[in-house]
């Protein structure tokens, strides 16, 4: 496994992070298990949930208990010892509602101390690595939610904090109101980046790199538009709805020429399309969210993935991102 350090901290992590967001509501608790054991037997310490996963999306089918679910399926595995806590640099997240009554989401200084003691309880564990704010809170004032995360900190329950989905602006607004409180402040930056989605590359990335936050970025396949969903959908392998299947028809000539790249490179598209996110500046580590053994192996495979600058250029040929704000709308 390969590894490098969160941001500008000290803490080692491995370039790929395991996403836990499909135990419970798709897989199975023995079979999540199976999977964050075969994570640490592949060298991947780093894991990522939120205390709002465990919820079956509207429509889908599957296992889910409702919210809190995977952190308590996290929790369990946890407990069985053999040292699983102690490898893992753990990362949650807080701001859904959790429940229908006031103050049992966002970022208040109420709800953080609230739902952190949650997440420790559901995660069997007395302490967070990383904990992520899951959305940015327009209503509650950044001195606020610095005071509570120092009293989380000096308590000893949170080591590191991050944010996800965040604007550059925001990151800064962030950062400063930390300066301002002596604090660390954000570490890292949580945002959904890819080929085919690459609007950090605007104002978030150049962001993260000033701050120094490491950069985590999800949905790295675009809900399988980027893991050879054409022929799957040949073979019958995979039939796409909703927003996927809308993007695959506005996009559908770019991921043909994609797959049709990558077959001449001889690799899997999903293993191009994560190794592309593991050569841009600043990320730290894609994170991939398996629904089974199977797709965990296969991701592990992107990390033997070498693309060149003439690789690098056809895929931007393919899917043309942005040039750092303003440059790319102005002079």
């Amino acid at each position: 496994m390969q590894f490098t350090q969160l941001g500008r901290t000290g803490l080692s992590v491995a370039r790929l992070c395991l996403g836990t967001m499909n135990f419970g509501p798709l897989t199975s608790e023995t079979d999540s298990h199976a999977i964050m054991d075969a994570a640490h037997d592949y060298g991947i310490n780093f894991f990522d949930t939120a205390n709002a996963y465990g919820l079956r999306s509207a429509g889908v089918s599957g296992l889910g208990e409702g919210r809190g679910a995977t952190e308590s399926i996290i929790g369990r595995w946890f407990a069985q010892g053999g040292g699983r806590r102690e490898r893992t640099v753990l990362a949650t997240k807080v701001y859904s509602p959790m429940g229908d009554w006031p103050n049992e989401g966002r970022l208040s200084a109420l709800n953080i101390r609230r739902a952190l003691d949650a997440s420790l309880t559901r995660l069997q564990t007395d302490y967070i690595d990383l904990y992520q704010f899951h959305h940015v809170d327009r209503a509650t004032p950044w001195d606020e939610i610095w005071q509570a995360i120092d009293v989380a900190i000096t308590a000893g329950k949170i080591l590191y904090v991050g944010s996800s989905n965040f604007a550059g602006w925001h990151i800064a607004q962030a950062q400063a109101s930390a300066a301002q409180h002596r604090l660390v402040g954000l570490v890292s930056e949580q945002p959904i980046y890819n080929l085919i989605t690459r609007e950090v590359e605007l104002e978030v990335l150049p962001a993260a790199r000033h701050y120094g936050l490491g950069l985590l970025p999800w949905s790295p396949l675009q809900s399988g538009l980027l893991g050879g969903v054409l022929r799957k959908e040949r073979e019958g392998l995979r039939r796409l709805e909703g927003r996927a299947a809308q993007t695959l028809n506005t996009k559908r000539a770019q991921i043909e020429a994609y797959e049709d790249f990558a077959a001449e490179l001889g690799q899997e598209p999903g293993d191009v399309a994560l190794a592309w996110l593991l050569h841009q500046p600043a990320v730290t580590a894609p994170i991939v969210g398996p629904r089974t053994r199977q797709q965990l192996d296969d991701a592990v495979r992107a990390l033997d993935v070498r693309l060149d600058e003439k690789a690098l250029a056809r895929l931007d040929e393919i899917f043309p991102g942005y040039r750092t704000a303003p440059e790319h709308f102005a002079w």
